[in-house]
């Protein structure tokens, strides 16, 4: 058999499985969309429970299947787990997030990479798209933070549905995040987002959402 062959059965196993699931599962039950989105919340306290590693690399393998403009995937993740690490990272924030880091297990750094497009051939091998992006720096840093935030938020959905809650931040001066934690890159901070096991007692109430007649429409 050739190596042709072999991608092309590997390929038709993998869309076998795919039909597989899709028959066994064709949507989340309420539970699953509670606990990813209706019922989720948004944490600044955290119970003093660690995330272990083998949890965070769940996540990120959950968040990086998701969708990205030919398959730039531009996000990089720095966690930081340790007092060293927070350390670094809360002179760089606001004063209103520095108890939330301190008290989080985990702080991730969401950041873009602005050379993602180096991988491309690798990433994306069914046709050169680099060229679009090599002379074009512009277009790199939109793409490459559309797609980060894109990622981002796969993130934050990848940590509710293995078990943990989510703070994403603004809050924070990117220059020096950057400066401290991407130095000599081409990679730039878009948000930071506190993981871990919520403490449901320090909760604000729910703020309000709009209703989809407000804004959305169906043309």
């Amino acid at each position: 058999m050739s190596e042709l062959d072999k991608m092309q059965d590997e390929k038709q196993e993998k869309m076998n499985d795919l039909e597989k699931l899709r028959k066994s599962m064709t949507e989340l039950d309420d539970d699953g969309l509670n606990l990813l989105f209706l019922e989720a919340r948004t944490h600044n306290g955290w119970l003093d429970k660690p995330v272990s590693d083998d949890k965070l690399k769940l996540i990120f393998e959950l968040a990086i299947s998701g969708p990205t403009s030919t398959n730039c995937q531009p996000s990089r993740f720095i966690f930081c787990t340790t007092a060293e690490a927070k350390q670094r990272l809360i002179p760089c924030v606001g004063e209103g997030n520095v108890a939330k880091i301190n008290s989080a297990p985990v702080t991730a750094i969401i950041g873009y990479d602005l050379s993602f497009w180096v991988h491309l051939p690798r990433m994306f091998p069914h046709k050169d798209m680099s060229a679009n992006f090599r002379n074009n720096t512009a277009a790199a840093k939109t793409a490459a933070f559309r797609n980060s935030s894109l990622q981002g938020a796969y993130f934050i959905l990848a940590a509710r549905a293995v078990g943990l809650d989510t703070g994403p931040m603004s809050g924070f001066n990117n220059q020096k995040v950057d400066e401290e934690f991407f130095a000599n890159t081409d990679i730039k901070s878009n948000f930071l987002c506190n993981v871990g096991y919520g403490n449901s007692q320090t909760l604000f109430e729910k703020l309000p959402r709009f209703n989809f007649s407000e804004i959305c429409e169906i043309l």
